[in-house]
């Protein structure tokens, strides 16, 4: 299995919505109710508000064997705005290759940590790489609570000016 780094183009704006759906609907409903992931999944609704959300931020896609499998978006120079996978690439380190592509690519763009609302089912991959909890937050979407942890990672200065292979193997 080879994953690959690819920058996003608006063609990706549909894939990359179905993922986003499948991944809170299957993933996520471990840890939010269907009402909950129903809320957070219809943000992929408005397919044109969607692709708006990812063109304005650096996102990257994550291919394995030359299909997308995910992606993540890096908000201003500091901010995970959204990492997901499709679930059928669950747990095969496409989550792992964007996270250490877009924490070198904020390293290089100067920031000195890395911010993201974890949801509580990305909370331990999160911890896992690095990243502390700072605060515990609720937000309401369609009339429903959903929660989240504030979580930041410092980049390590030797990170900077390192640009990701785009390439991993796993």
């Amino acid at each position: 299995m080879t994953i690959s780094l690819r920058p996003y183009l608006p063609a990706d704006a549909a894939r990359l919505a179905e993922i986003f759906v499948a991944s809170i609907e299957e993933i996520a409903s471990e840890d939010y109710d269907s009402a909950q992931c129903a809320a957070w999944a219809a943000a992929a609704d408005d397919a044109a508000a969607f692709s708006a959300r990812l063109g304005k931020s650096l996102t990257l896609v994550g291919l394995v064997d030359g299909e997308v499998a995910g992606f993540v978006s890096l908000k201003g120079a500091d901010v995970i705005d959204l990492l997901y996978v499709h679930p059928e690439y669950a747990r095969q380190k496409v989550a792992t290759t964007l996270c250490e592509a877009i924490e070198r690519l904020a390293g290089a763009r100067g920031a000195a940590s890395l911010v993201v609302d974890a949801s509580d089912t990305a909370h331990t991959f999160f911890a896992l790489r690095g990243y502390t909890g700072e605060r515990r937050n609720t937000v309401i979407v369609d009339d429903q609570w959903l929660g989240n942890t504030t979580m930041r990672k410092p980049l390590a200065a030797n990170d900077a000016g390192k640009a990701p292979t785009g390439r991993s193997s796993g």
